[in-house]
């Protein structure tokens, strides 16, 4: 599931940690990076979860209703298409996400003020009324539904996010990433899947205990940049003109480090692909001005490693 730039982003998110900690061990640091790409997956298997369980909570306040003393008869006779729902019903009974909830152990039941609230959130929302009185009933029209419904209602709701930094504070950074995986998980359901379909794996290749390249990908960035990190702050530093390199931000140092570890040590990335992908993270990890600044810096480098030959690409289209 993960992109390679969610991957890069886990990464610098890690290694800024590592240096801020002053950590000098990088077998502990990266033990600590994949605990975080763990705990990634488990917020993604509390998202799923949680479509699971306000269903579940639906059901059970139309049971409720319908044991008043003078229910309506709207209560009687309630409108079950959310409760039926064939995509959600599909996570109810998939065997993987049910032991996935439970090795987490995974209980919504202390929540249900929580819950109560996205129920009524989502029963006042237009997405829920729209679908509710639509006379069609397919599984495109379920599917589509519960997307709308998780990105425009769920996924913002202020209580939930609060909920989930409760839980954990790296999950802050992580909710909006998830958010993302789920809909991907939701959009690639199909309706001939049995409940025996596993769900998809964190590493879109992961194969093996290995994890495959993505994985492999990941430790590699780690563990290249704390290696050569003072070789790499030797390269850059002549780049940066009338300006100390102690005073560079951090977030841009860990950005230009990653990039060279890409242009030096992975020849089958092509040079365009690191420089796009990390003037794109700086966008969102570092000051307002990085994007030139990282941008310049790495231009310039290219231009001299690529001239002493010391970035080499390997394979049909990757020269340039």
């Amino acid at each position: 599931m993960l992109s390679r730039r969610h991957i890069r982003i886990k990464v610098l998110q890690a290694l800024y940690a590592y240096t801020q900690l002053g950590n000098n061990n990088p077998d502990m640091g990266e033990k600590q990076l994949l605990r975080q790409f763990d705990k990634v997956y488990d917020l993604f298997v509390y998202q799923l979860s949680l479509l699971v369980e306000i269903r579940n909570f639906a059901e059970e306040w139309m049971g409720e209703a319908k044991k008043k003393y003078y229910p309506t008869q709207e209560e009687v006779n309630p409108n079950e298409k959310f409760i039926r729902n064939a995509l959600i019903m599909q996570l109810v009974n998939n065997k993987d996400l049910e032991k996935k909830i439970d090795a987490l152990h995974i209980n919504w039941k202390p929540e249900n003020e929580l819950i109560r609230k996205l129920y009524i959130q989502i029963r006042d929302s237009e997405i829920y009324k729209k679908y509710m009185e639509s006379t069609e009933s397919n599984y495109k029209e379920d599917k589509a539904f519960v997307e709308q419904l998780f990105e425009e209602v769920i996924i913002p709701s202020e209580n939930l996010l609060f909920f989930f930094e409760e839980m954990n504070l790296n999950w802050t950074d992580d909710y909006f990433l998830v958010e993302q995986l789920v809909l991907m998980t939701i959009s690639s359901y199909k309706q001939t899947w049995l409940n025996t379909k596993p769900l998809p794996p964190l590493f879109k290749d992961e194969l093996d205990d290995e994890g495959g390249q993505d994985l492999l990908f990941a430790k590699n960035i780690f563990k290249s940049t704390i290696k050569n990190s003072a070789a790499y702050q030797e390269l850059i530093k002549p780049k940066i003109m009338n300006w100390e390199i102690d005073r560079v931000a951090l977030m841009d140092m860990l950005i230009l480090k990653m990039a060279l570890v890409e242009l030096i040590e992975m020849p089958s990335i092509p040079i365009k692909v690191t420089m796009n992908e990390y003037i794109e993270i700086s966008k969102y990890f570092s000051t307002p001005k990085s994007k030139i600044f990282i941008n310049g810096i790495l231009d310039s480098l290219i231009v001299d490693l690529r001239a002493n030959g010391t970035i080499t690409k390997a394979g049909r289209g990757l020269v340039e």
